[in-house]
């Protein structure tokens, strides 16, 4: 991780989105994503495979999504960006001193 803060390589303005399930009165739930925060982000590509799901071919591709460190986010959170859905798989603080946060995303593509 970077030890010397350069605001360019944070260049991307991102959506974080929590998940509201309200009770449909038939015991299922209307599932809505609502924005959580909009914060300056690094996404980058890191890798992308296809798949057969549900008899479909679907291309997954996996992002890791860098912010400036937050104790709010969690995993089952989505990211928006550029009309593209990033599903927030798991993050982690990676050098422990709460500057950054470092989030591993899927996006499903089919």
């Amino acid at each position: 991780m970077r030890d010397d803060f350069d605001p360019g390589w944070i260049a991307h303005r991102i959506a974080i989105e929590r998940r509201s399930d309200t009770p449909d009165g038939a015991g299922g739930a209307y599932v809505a994503w609502n924005v959580f925060v909009t914060v300056w982000a690094s996404v980058e590509a890191v890798s992308a495979a296809e798949a057969t799901v549900a008899g479909a071919l679907a291309t997954r591709i996996t992002h890791r999504v860098t912010i400036r460190f937050r104790d709010d986010i969690a995993g089952g959170m989505r990211i928006r960006h550029r009309g593209r859905i990033l599903r927030i798989v798991s993050l982690r603080d990676p050098d422990e001193r709460r500057r950054f946060l470092v989030l591993d995303a899927e996006e499903e593509r089919t």
